[in-house]
């Protein structure tokens, strides 16, 4: 086989190796602007249903939260909402049951009862889960701490 012939042929390959590279990235191109297409007409079928779902979802969370504040005053609280103080993460409130008749002069007990407050059929969040197994393996503790004022000289 003459050489000329082996470089005829060789360049017809690497001709077919262009060519086919060109029409390959043509059909990306195409393949990619039907992709853009698709999305764009998709934002604007939806793009009014994703705001109405999460004005919603928004709307939901934000009656969750105050209802959660106002549990204590709502029936079926079973503390008086005079000792309860919301705190809200990582548990709704801190009762401390019994406080506002025994500081009054009662001197009765006091316990203090870590409250979730949820609607419906909630779940307890990780983070409140740790406390609730926190709470009842008995890990609690009190501590006093004292900060020392920096205004005051040394004892």
């Amino acid at each position: 086989m003459p050489v000329s012939e082996i470089l005829i042929a060789v360049a017809a390959f690497f001709s077919g190796i262009v060519v086919a590279y060109l029409f390959f990235r043509a059909r990306v191109v195409i393949f990619k602007e039907r992709a853009r297409n698709d999305l764009d007409r998709w934002k604007q079928e939806c793009t009014e249903a994703i705001r109405k779902d999460s004005v919603n979802r928004s709307r939901s969370t934000l009656k969750g939260k105050i209802a959660e504040q106002m549990a204590p005053f709502l029936p079926g609280f079973p503390y008086s909402a005079a000792d309860a103080r919301f705190i809200g993460s990582p548990v709704d409130f801190i009762v401390f049951d019994g406080y506002s008749t025994a500081k009054d002069g009662d001197f009765g007990e006091v316990s203090i009862v870590l409250v979730e407050v949820k609607q419906g059929k909630g779940k307890l969040t990780r983070g409140e889960s740790l406390v609730r197994r926190a709470v009842e393996g008995g890990r609690v503790s009190w501590k006093t701490v004292t900060i020392q004022n920096e205004d005051a000289g040394p004892d």
